[in-house]
């Protein structure tokens, strides 16, 4: 069955709320309906009909064509169903997912997957900082699903994350994983300062080490541990170059012994 598109005419001059535009929402919408949804986030308003072509078609497989960076919240709050971004997304693509499949062909902003608690996500070029991560006064990030990032990342990627699986192809910036409390994070190439600064649970994994690791961690020495096989089958689905990185021999820290020190980041020692 063909999807429904968004086809963005132009850029807009405000960012826009795209919240509404998730498939458990228009599903039983007529394009009239659809035209008329509000996106404004100042008082001049824009609907969808203002901004974009509508072309008819299943709303569980919706698709965005023309994206650009001025439209936030991307899939935020998505259910069910398929979302796919032609495009760059702005802030806080995929918040609270609780299941379904975003897809970006593009970039996305900060907090992408913010509390996230289901659902996969893939982003084929760069995620912001804050990825997976919490908003500010909340006491969890990502509480479940898996986010892909097919190149880097920026800042406290993972921060207080609870369940789930991240996984960066790419670099990412400073305090990867910062204050997790479970879940798990991969990241292929090299990270920025002071990976799993705080956490009290959970497993990084870094295949290429970090500019800097905490002196609160403690060196373990190297393991080949049948869980990371088990994790490697589980993330061979969603990324064969991180699955490799788990079969290799890592280098384990137990930490950080600042905090509780039940978390674990594992680095890999293939040259």
């Amino acid at each position: 069955m063909k999807p429904l598109v968004l086809s963005l005419r132009r850029r807009p001059d405000q960012r826009l709320d795209m919240s509404p535009l998730v498939p458990h929402r228009l599903t039983g919408q007529s394009p009239a309906e659809i035209g008329r949804i509000a996106l404004q986030t100042t008082r001049t308003p824009v609907a969808v009909g203002d901004i974009f072509d509508v072309r008819v078609g299943d709303p569980t497989h919706l698709r965005i064509e023309g994206s650009c960076d001025r439209l936030d919240q991307v899939g935020a709050g998505l259910m069910d169903g398929e979302l796919v971004v032609d495009g760059d997304v702005g802030a806080q693509a995929g918040r609270l997912m609780i299941g379904g499949r975003l897809t970006i062909r593009g970039h996305a902003g900060p907090w992408a997957g913010s509390a996230m608690k289901g659902g996969v996500m893939e982003i084929l070029r760069s995620a912001g900082d804050h990825l997976g991560g919490p908003f500010a006064g909340e006491t969890m990030g990502m509480g479940g699903g898996v986010i892909v990032v097919r190149g880097g990342a920026g800042e406290r990627i993972a921060d207080r994350m609870r369940r789930g699986t991240i996984v960066v192809e790419g670099p990412c910036g400073a305090y990867a994983g910062s204050r997790m409390i479970a879940g798990t994070l991969v990241v292929l190439r090299r990270t920025g300062a002071l990976p799993g600064y705080l956490m009290k649970r959970g497993t990084v994994v870094l295949g290429a080490g970090s500019e800097e690791l905490s002196p609160t961690f403690i060196d373990c020495g190297d393991h080949e541990l049948v869980a990371m096989r088990l994790l490697s089958d589980f993330i061979r689905g969603y990324s064969p170059r991180a699955a490799a990185c788990l079969r290799g021999p890592l280098r384990r820290y137990a930490g950080d012994m600042a905090v509780l020190g039940k978390g674990e980041i594992f680095v890999g020692t293939r040259t």
